[in-house]
């Protein structure tokens, strides 16, 4: 479906259209379980939360609020999407960081991340989400994009046009933003 039947759906749906929420639930359901599933695979088998529950999760959050979420178009539901993703990932390893109270800090190539790859290890996830966090405030454009291909597993080509970016720009922005949060990273971790 193309972007604009979408916003257009989501467009219906903001303004209460019970109609419109019935057809975008399947239409956005599918791409989220897509996204989600591509990004769990390289969670350790130890993980525990599915993709489904992860899109489930996602799909409440946005849309909670008793419809306070409002969303421009395709590409701002995905990037909503992406964040919320990410938000939950976050939440679930200080979570279990908190129940373990400690652990040994292993140290993250970033260089080696090529595609969505979310690390197994949480605490690592968290620093990651804290230099990320760093990051949106230096850059926002290039730490959205960390987002939609880190958290929401999206290649150059579907995070370039979520960002109405050319993918070119998508590379060299990727590039970057590995860069920057690898010297963060690096720096937050005592050698």
């Amino acid at each position: 479906m193309s972007e604009r039947e979408i916003t257009k759906i989501l467009t219906r749906a903001q303004q209460g259209d019970p109609l419109a929420a019935g057809e975008l639930l399947p239409l956005v359901y599918d791409e989220l379980r897509k996204l989600a599933s591509q990004k769990m695979t390289a969670e350790s088998s130890a993980h525990t939360l599915q993709p489904t529950a992860l899109v489930h999760e996602a799909w409440l959050r946005l849309s909670g609020d008793n419809g306070q979420n409002t969303f421009a178009n395709r590409s701002h539901f995905f990037g909503a999407a992406a964040e919320a993703m990410r938000r939950i990932l976050i939440e679930r390893a200080r979570r279990r960081m908190a129940a373990k109270r400690g652990g040994g800090a292993a140290h993250v190539d970033f260089d080696e991340i090529e595609i969505a790859a979310p690390v197994a290890d949480d605490e690592a996830l968290l620093r990651l989400n804290e230099a990320l966090e760093k990051y949106a405030t230096v850059d926002s454009r290039k730490a959205e994009l960390v987002k939609l291909r880190y958290f929401a597993g999206m290649n150059y080509e579907e995070a370039a046009a979520v960002l109405d970016i050319a993918v070119p720009t998508a590379k060299e922005w990727w590039a970057y933003a590995r860069a920057w949060l690898a010297v963060e990273i690096r720096v937050a971790i005592p050698e």
